[in-house]
């Protein structure tokens, strides 16, 4: 029974050891319209990937929206020392996807997007 639980401690050891640090929750930085959301960032294979949990409006309440679910970051790919790029970023208030990239710094990502030269970027805060 011991070495069944010793076991089981060291693949959830190795399996925590693996996560990516950017994996988790994090607010958005308000849009242009105040409102903001939290995205759950994880691992997709070996892309990462985001998905719009919850949104919320500049007074901090929840709103119902049919975005709630869509998957906001694909495609992107750990470059090394906090950089992740190559992947692609929809934007929920303009309805736009741009080119993307991000910068992990502690508790905080810079999440930028490109399309046709214009870049607009933001920076989130990891939610505990």
């Amino acid at each position: 029974m011991k070495l069944m639980t010793l076991v089981a401690g060291l693949v959830l050891a190795a399996s925590a050891a693996f996560a990516d640090p950017v994996e988790g929750k994090w607010r958005t930085q308000p849009g242009d319209d105040g409102a903001f959301g939290l995205v759950t960032i994880s691992t997709c294979g070996s892309e990462i990937c985001g998905v719009l949990g919850q949104g919320y409006d500049a007074s901090g309440q929840k709103i119902a929206s049919p975005n709630i679910g869509r998957q906001m970051i694909w495609g992107m790919t750990p470059q090394g020392g906090g950089a992740y790029g190559g992947g692609k970023i929809w934007a929920p208030d303009r309805d736009k996807t741009y080119n993307s990239k991000m910068t992990l710094d502690g508790d905080a990502l810079k999440v930028e997007g490109c399309v046709l030269g214009i870049c607009r970027g933001q920076t989130w805060t990891r939610v505990n």
